[in-house]
């Protein structure tokens, strides 16, 4: 009996530990499951690409600084974009001119010595210039395309600058707003050229049409007069 008595208090002290271990343990349990919410969160959104820093480093921030972090990372993005996109632009513009006046040069040296060219000369000229012209015709094309992307570069800029001010980050706003203005200022500087070239190319193409017409009617005169003479022996 005695032996029973002291079993049956060592499982009534057990017992006791085992509850009060389990109360324990509910109690801790909601900052448990609470951590590993959130850290089951934290690495799903870093997983999914919704956010550009760890949990642990940003937990202790407001979500307004979250936003000025991340829009100040959307207008550095954007402003590099711009700056590739302009120096391509302008890369390509300055080439299109240089094509354009190449164009124009052959097409004066042509029209100078044209009565001076024989028939495989003047074909090999023109050979050349028709080869320019595709060039011309190319540069162009890459033009509009460059055109094109830096267009979206200054959409995009714009909408960063717009977000990083309504977001409270104006340094950033202002900043690429600035970045904007470089960037126009360079291309419209670029852009004189080209239209500078283009007017060039225009007279210079007229300038060709009347220099060819000319030619024509000097050939075709030339030829009335060499046929005069026999003309006139069947009239005798």
């Amino acid at each position: 009996a005695d032996i029973l008595f002291i079993l049956l208090l060592l499982f009534i002290r057990s017992s006791t530990r085992v509850l009060l271990s389990v109360k324990r343990l509910a109690v801790r349990k909601p900052g448990k499951w609470t951590n590993t919410l959130y850290t089951s969160i934290a690495s799903l959104t870093v997983a999914g690409g919704l956010c550009a820093v760890p949990f642990k480093q940003v937990e202790n921030l407001s979500h307004d600084s979250l936003i000025r972090r991340a829009v100040s990372l959307a207008t550095d993005s954007s402003s590099t974009f711009l700056s590739q996109t302009t120096l391509a632009f302008i890369d390509a513009i300055t080439e299109y001119s240089k094509a354009v006046h190449t164009l124009i040069a052959l097409q004066r040296r042509y029209l100078s010595s044209l009565e001076k060219l024989t028939p495989a000369e003047e074909d090999t000229v023109w050979q050349v210039i028709i080869g320019q012209r595709a060039e011309v015709t190319e540069r162009r094309d890459q033009c509009r395309r460059f055109e094109s992307a830096w267009f979206s570069a200054v959409k995009l800029c714009e909408t960063a600058a717009e977000a990083a001010y309504t977001s409270g980050a104006e340094h950033a706003s202002i900043t690429v707003r600035t970045n904007i203005q470089v960037a126009q200022s360079q291309v419209d500087e670029a852009r004189k050229l080209s239209v500078d070239a283009e007017k060039m190319l225009i007279e210079s193409e007229v300038m060709e049409i009347e220099r060819m017409a000319q030619y024509a009617a000097s050939v075709e005169n030339n030829n009335e007069q060499e046929e005069m003479p026999e003309a006139y022996l069947r009239e005798d």
